[in-house]
């Protein structure tokens, strides 16, 4: 991929004029799929795809278009015609008033190593795991590639192996046990562990479900229940929503309110799934901190807001939303988690989130699959779905009682367009008070 792509890259580059600046980005992969139903492989193959953005830039005016490659010379046709078309198109085009492209060479190659399996082991192992369970999931497996090249002599390279196991154990209804198992170097100790535990919890599942009344409960809501919480907090992040003060915290930025002290929040692309450069072809600093102790820091800064709001950038995603979101660990251990939480929810997974206030950052969604109804650190019983309403400086601000030792690192199970490499670490959190209003 790397060398078809870097000839692709010469070749746009020999077409440019002088006056003229050329970037390409690129995107591929080599990754093993496997669908699984009923403890059996419903569908596997082998995906080998890629394909590059083209920008053509002249005069302040910028044209785009991306295309699929054939791996084959015809790529470099396909290159060439797409040149005449944007050189027609930037006719017709405005002069951008935010754009803004790296004109200092930096290039960079970054080829990772991994232990990875075969699918067809990893499968024996999962599936012989499961067997005589209700399993559905997916297994995907290989190597994602990212690449960077402009007509100014910069070339970037970013190559990664990984795994994403997704899957779920069935019980009946909407009862279910829903598990992730990603990383770089396949465990077979830690997969089973997981698989333990989920098996475990299958057997409480079996018990009549709970309903409990509206109120607020003290609540353990686990790293992935996190990760879909502060997929909405992480809206506002970045500069854009922050100056045209549409950020849900606000309250924050206006000094009204705070997180809990313990609180921090990063893009760490340093320890994330994705490479360091983007799409302009700037270089991403390994770590930007935009909540610490609790307070709002520094935004995340994308090259247009930057040229737009005239303040440096930090190489952030035209979104401005975090594509490494880390969160640091606290002091509470996996093991004492049970017990601190004494009598109340065990909140597993969420859906149907969204805002409720935008403005004072408070979400509602309900509960879903395994979660559970917890008396004097025993899990009891699962729990009905229930609907819960937050805000956020209440859940991780003055209710937070603690923030597990241990954090779990979950990759993006998204294949839409090819793999993706957002990921996030995270760990659980323990709140008193919780919210439930249905």
């Amino acid at each position: 991929m790397k060398n078809h792509f870097y000839q692709l890259a010469d070749h746009a580059i020999s077409l440019a004029a002088k006056d003229e600046v050329c970037l390409l980005g690129f995107g591929g992969e080599t990754s093993d799929f496997c669908r699984f139903n009923n403890g059996l492989v419903r569908q596997g193959g082998t995906v080998n795809e890629c394909g590059i953005s083209l920008t053509l830039i002249k005069d302040n005016r910028q044209a785009t278009c991306a295309m699929n490659l054939a791996n084959g010379e015809s790529d470099k046709k396909s290159i060439s015609d797409s040149f005449d078309v944007l050189r027609n198109r930037l006719h017709h085009l405005p002069e951008d008033p935010h754009l803004l492209y790296s004109a200092e060479v930096h290039s960079t190659d970054e080829i990772h190593r991994a232990k990875l399996i075969e699918a067809a082991p990893a499968m024996d192992q999962v599936l012989s795991s499961g067997k005589g369970l209700q399993m559905v999931g997916i297994y995907a497996s290989g190597t994602v590639a990212r690449g960077f090249a402009n007509s100014l002599g910069q070339r970037n390279w970013f190559e990664r192996p990984s795994f994403n196991l997704d899957w779920s154990l069935y019980h009946s209804s909407d009862k279910a046990i829903k598990l992730s198992y990603a990383g770089y170097d396949w465990d077979n100790a830690a997969f089973m562990a997981k698989m333990d535990e989920a098996k475990n919890g299958l057997a409480v599942l079996a018990r009549p479900a709970k309903t409990v009344q509206p109120g607020k409960y003290r609540a353990y809501l686990t790293p992935t229940a996190l990760s879909d919480v502060l997929s909405w907090v992480c809206y506002g992040a970045g500069l854009k929503s922050w100056k045209t003060k549409t950020t849900p915290l606000m309250r924050m930025l206006d000094g009204q309110e705070k997180m809990h002290e313990s609180v921090c929040l990063s893009e760490d692309v340093g320890n994330g799934a994705g490479p360091r450069f983007q799409e302009q072809g700037f270089i991403k600093p390994s770590k930007v901190t935009f909540v610490e102790n609790g307070k709002l820091k520094d935004a995340l800064v994308s090259p247009r807001s930057a040229r737009e709001f005239r303040v440096p950038h930090n190489g952030a995603s035209p979104n401005e939303v975090p594509e490494s979101l880390d969160m640091a660990a606290g002091t509470l251990e996996k093991k004492d988690v049970l017990s601190k939480l004494g009598t109340g929810v065990y909140i597993s997974n969420t859906w149907y989130l969204n805002f409720s206030d935008p403005a004072a950052c408070k979400l509602t969604g309900m509960t879903r699959y395994a979660s559970w109804w917890v008396e004097d650190g025993e899990i009891v019983a699962p729990l009905n779905v229930m609907r819960f309403d937050e805000s956020i400086y209440r859940m991780l601000g003055s209710n937070l009682l603690g923030l597990t030792k241990e954090r779990d690192f979950i990759l993006d199970p998204s294949t839409y367009m090819g793999r993706s490499t957002s990921s996030t670490r995270l760990p659980g959190v323990l709140v008193e008070d919780f919210t439930f209003t249905l």
